[in-house]
């Protein structure tokens, strides 16, 4: 007998994968919590290292310090960056998006480090080399000595960054670092079930964030700002887009009913940004005018902005590349990645969902 599922069971919505002490998603509240605190609070108080100490810590019941943390990513990175020779040819005739894929399949274990910091680690290393090569530039050699938000900016630029840009890119890093079971988390964790080792979990996750369903539209933020142009464009662009059923770019979204909890704290951070480039007056019109558009237009469930529209502005600001907005998102996640995968390890079992068939039947 055949069971028919409705649409949202199909699609898994709701219905728990595993028990994870990482993190939690209310789309209900617009409320995320990451490791036992709110996001914004998190955000403001804690760095990228602080951030990754207290998920690998919830993972594997282990008690490292943001010390710890900063210390051993430092190291990876500078292992990371002796082992770009082998890394990158695999890379050739790649964009950033896909050459990024291919080196990050291309890890393996590094003698003296744990995984987790190996994969971390080398996340901006490889994005840096790829930016600069894009470029025709060489890449930059990590400084252990700084902060893997500062390391980042300063191997995708080629020089040292402004207190305020190493401010803000770590307030996205924290943001953006891990968010309950979604799709690429889903992914690692459903490799990791499988005990296949961690870098081919975190393989997996990347593959699907790649994914424009997933993490592919702040970009598309960016084009949307560059088309709409002027203020004056505002109200005729996004009425005449809206009459033509397009979507607006960095609104909506799978889970949150109301405002993403991150967008408020890209744009807080954003706001430290606005005399280096962002150009924040500008995009809160825009914003403010498509809110109010599409609250007219569906008013029992309006569209609320989500973190994909102040990501794109806050990383143009940082000077990063378009095509480089989704191995930087990566740069972050992969902190929840490793920390899913190793807990998964340590508390699930294989995943293995079942489907229902609704082809045809063999004849009697």
């Amino acid at each position: 007998m055949n069971i028919h599922l409705t649409k949202s069971q199909i699609g898994l919505d709701g219905i728990p994968a595993a028990e994870t002490v990482l993190s939690h998603v209310d789309g209900e509240r617009g409320e995320l919590i990451i490791a036992g605190e709110h996001v914004g609070a998190l955000a403001a108080k804690s760095s990228f290292e602080g951030v990754t100490a207290r998920l690998w810590n919830g993972a594997m019941g282990s008690k490292l310090s943001e010390a710890n943390v900063r210390a051993s990513l430092g190291a990876a990175r500078e292992r990371a960056f002796a082992r770009l020779p082998d890394l990158l040819p695999a890379t050739r005739g790649m964009g950033i998006v896909d050459g990024f894929r291919a080196a990050v399949a291309g890890l393996r274990a590094e003698h003296g480090l744990d995984h987790e910091a190996t994969v971390v680690g080398a996340f901006p290393v490889i994005a840096g080399a790829l930016v600069r090569r894009a470029k025709g530039l060489d890449p930059v050699a990590p400084d252990p000595s700084v902060s893997h938000a500062a390391d980042t900016l300063r191997m995708l630029h080629g020089r040292s960054p402004a207190t305020r840009e190493v401010t803000a890119l770590d307030a996205y890093l924290v943001t953006v670092c891990d968010h309950g079971m979604n799709a690429s988390t889903f992914a690692t964790r459903v490799v990791a079930s499988t005990h296949a080792d961690l870098f081919a979990a975190v393989t997996a996750g990347y593959c699907a964030l790649t994914g424009p369903l997933h993490g592919g539209a702040p970009e598309p933020v960016l084009e949307m700002l560059d088309a709409i142009g002027t203020r004056e464009r505002i109200k005729p662009w996004v009425d005449a887009a809206l009459a033509r059923g397009e979507r607006m770019m960095g609104f909506g979204h799978r889970v949150y009913r109301v405002r993403d909890p991150r967008a408020d704290v890209l744009k807080t951070a954003i706001e430290a940004l606005a005399s280096n480039g962002a150009d924040l007056p500008f995009a809160g019109e825009v914003e403010a005018y498509i809110r109010d558009a599409l609250r007219k237009k569906n008013p029992e469930r309006p569209l609320e902005t989500n973190v994909e529209f102040f990501t794109a502005i806050l990383l143009d600001a940082l000077a990063i590349p378009r095509q480089a907005f989704t191995p930087i998102f990566a740069v972050a996640r992969v902190a929840g990645w490793t920390a899913h995968a190793l807990e998964h390890r340590r508390t699930g079992r294989l995943i293995r969902p079942s489907s229902s068939y609704v082809g045809a039947m063999p004849k009697a």
